[in-house]
């Protein structure tokens, strides 16, 4: 079967999302919401990346050149091309091969914003395509806010609330290697740059030593991988929502948001929603809104979850949570 045939039309529906100056990033082909789940493509500027997902260590050679020559054809001012094969028995197989073209974009403008990327650093694209609107939201929130960025990776999210006027932004990350990205974003955007501000270690050794710091941010982001494993303690999207979350809720003002974000497959819209609101009783905690994935992600009504991510709209669940002192007072 032609993987044609299923490029076309999710290249039709996602015209609304093109620039002129060919800069911006989204997901051109979600293969398991659009009928072909061996294969996902993503752009980024003029760049497309590949993601190959068939069950063997090559991957499908044969997709991924039709499928290349359909968007060469279709976007002729494309430059490069990556396929990243997620069975591969290589870290290189996985982190992605540069198969068309001589050089790779580097950065990619987001809302008026420029995001420093790094397309083969690691198995992921290294700046989150799912997050679009939640970017778009923190721009418009953080004016003057303090902020702080946990499990950073390349920070987008702490970028965009740079870009939206924060006061401050603290990052942290457990990788600097990750920080490094996020500091060229800051001079992409000619964002003064304070070294300090980009904190590699630990989380729950960092969330300690703010918490004895007596810190107090009016935005904690809380983006961490679906599972980790440190010395310290454990990261374990399906398990521990609610700890994470106390866990970095003292260090926030009275008025102040937590940006809770879950991308577990595994952990269903129903029982996020459950873990979030067991916090609100007492009035501490209040759910305030969900923010949706776009529309690049979710293009089908036909896409088979491996659980049901309702009442959000994709597996990666995003609330913001308000955070009183005194409710009630």
């Amino acid at each position: 079967m032609s993987v044609i045939k299923f490029l076309q039309p999710a290249l039709a529906q996602r015209t609304p999302l093109f620039d002129a100056k060919h800069e911006t990033a989204f997901r051109l082909f979600n293969g398991f919401a659009e009928g072909f789940p061996q294969l996902v493509v993503d752009l980024y500027a003029q760049t497309l990346v590949l993601h190959d997902y068939t069950k063997a260590p090559l991957g499908h050679p044969q997709v991924i050149e039709e499928a290349v020559d359909f968007y060469k054809t279709e976007l002729p001012w494309i430059k490069s091309a990556i396929v990243k094969i997620r069975h591969s028995e290589t870290p290189a197989g996985r982190n992605g091969t540069l198969i068309m073209g001589k050089k790779r974009n580097h950065w990619v403008r987001e809302h008026g914003v420029r995001y420093s990327i790094d397309l083969l650093m690691n198995r992921d694209a290294s700046f989150y395509l799912d997050t679009r609107l939640l970017r778009k939201w923190i721009i418009e929130n953080s004016d003057n806010q303090r902020v702080l960025n946990t499990f950073a990776y390349t920070s987008s999210l702490g970028v965009a609330a740079q870009a939206g006027g924060a006061h401050s932004v603290l990052h942290t990350d457990l990788n600097q290697k990750f920080l490094n990205v996020a500091k060229v974003s800051y001079t992409l955007n000619e964002f003064p740059l304070d070294k300090k501000a980009f904190q590699s270690g630990d989380f729950w050794v960092h969330m300690q030593r703010l918490k004895r710091a007596d810190a107090i941010f009016d935005m904690v982001i809380l983006d961490p991988p679906f599972f980790s494993e440190t010395s310290r303690g454990t990261v374990d999207m399906a398990k521990n929502t609610t700890k994470l979350i106390n866990k970095v809720r003292p260090l926030v003002a009275d008025g102040g948001y937590i940006v809770a974000i879950n991308n577990s497959l595994f952990y269903s819209g129903a029982d996020y929603m459950q873990a979030l609101e067991s916090l609100t009783k007492g009035g501490y905690v209040e759910i305030e809104r969900t923010i949706d994935v776009g529309e690049d992600f979710v293009a089908s009504d036909t896409i088979q979850w491996v659980t049901d991510p309702a009442p959000f709209n994709h597996s990666t669940k995003i609330a913001i949570l308000k955070i009183r002192h005194n409710p009630g007072a």
